[in-house]
């Protein structure tokens, strides 16, 4: 698993900056510590991509910041498109060239968004866009709160963030909880921690050290299968790490936090949706404290799945609510925009198709 360290001295980018490190450079800078307070509060709360912007700065003081070098880093907005069904995808480029994806999903008066931590992804699911994408690079703390400010710029209010558009967060762990914890900060967006879900495809490490953080962020863990055959069948990761080590990662994780998971599973036609399949993973997640999202498979191009019909999918559920598993069933939204789930990086995959023909 990548690791990301960050230090004061060498970030560049003010959107990265904690409170307290802001305090620090204001101070190492000869300035009063509550200057921190204005720059914090600009950057996340009014959305102020230049430093000039920050208008209770001395000037002086705006003068030394970018003497330094300092900047507040914005994402370039490509594309906006707007679903029938309400759903919003965003397709944004880094200032280095990076191509990622944000969708906003509306839920009567609530708004969720899905928000990217890598550009591309390189743990391959063969059931997912991004992954056909291949690893293009890690997004920076800063690049992805970005996307939650560009949405809340929209005049939409947001209310639940995920981790779950392009990139697997434990592939880029520190950038992804320094994010989390600046959209919690209450000098800014003061997204609660409960309001937040970070995905993983299942890096039993990533969930251990996530439990040690003493934090109340959600956790969500992609298993789309019940038995190793199955998962290794669709996920690459699954060759490396067993489906008995991430489960035992989830109960010390349950153990440590007294947390719920949410298990998501695919569904995939005559792959991992029999009603075999769903006794097993009854019998697999025995034990532990969770919910079930069954996810309506959103073919892309070149994908070698098919979506299993809605019926086995409702079968599927009923067989797992009967047992007591709290089930959801997600059916497809999103689907004119490519914005559906794992159809994040389809128009990229649409477009290099068409490029080489």
């Amino acid at each position: 698993m990548a690791r990301q360290h960050y230090n004061v001295r060498m970030q560049k980018d003010l959107k990265e900056f904690t409170h307290a490190q802001l305090e620090e450079l204001v101070k190492g800078l000869g300035g009063r510590s509550y200057w921190a307070g204005y720059i914090f509060s600009f950057i996340h709360t009014k959305a102020a991509s230049d430093i000039d912007a920050i208008t209770p700065l001395p000037k002086s003081f705006r003068q030394a910041l970018k003497d330094q070098g300092l900047f507040i880093g914005m994402l370039k907005t490509e594309q906006c498109l707007k679903d029938p069904d309400g759903t919003i995808k965003l397709t944004f480029t880094t200032q280095d060239g990076l191509y990622l994806e944000s969708v906003v999903l509306r839920d009567r008066d609530r708004n969720t968004v899905c928000i990217s931590c890598q550009s591309g992804c390189r743990m391959g699911c063969l059931f997912c866009a991004t992954g056909a994408m291949g690893f293009q690079g890690n997004l920076t703390a800063g690049q992805i709160v970005d996307q939650v400010y560009q949405v809340n710029a929209r005049q939409i209010k947001v209310h639940n963030v995920v981790y779950m558009g392009m990139g697997e967060p434990f592939d880029n762990y520190d950038a992804v909880l320094r994010s989390a914890r600046l959209l919690n900060d209450k000098n800014g967006l003061n997204i609660g921690q409960r309001r937040i879900t970070i995905s993983t495809c299942g890096i039993p490490e990533g969930i251990v050290r996530m439990a040690s953080e003493g934090t109340q962020f959600r956790l969500a863990i992609s298993l789309h299968g019940p038995d190793d055959q199955t998962r290794g069948l669709l996920m690459p990761v699954a060759n490396r790490y067993g489906l008995a080590e991430v489960l035992r990662a989830a109960e010390h994780y349950q153990a440590k936090t007294g947390r719920r998971i949410t298990i998501e599973y695919c569904m995939l036609d005559s792959i991992n949706d029999s009603p075999a399949h769903a006794r097993a993973l009854v019998k697999v997640l025995k034990g532990l404290k969770v919910n079930v999202n069954l996810i309506e498979f959103n073919p892309f191009p070149g994908a070698r799945f098919a979506p299993s019909p809605r019926t086995q999918i409702r079968h599927f559920c009923q067989i797992l609510r009967d047992s007591g598993l709290e089930t959801a069933i997600r059916f497809r939204r999103g689907q004119t925009i490519s914005a559906a789930c794992g159809q994040l990086g389809a128009d990229r995959l649409q477009a290099s198709k068409i490029a080489t023909l």
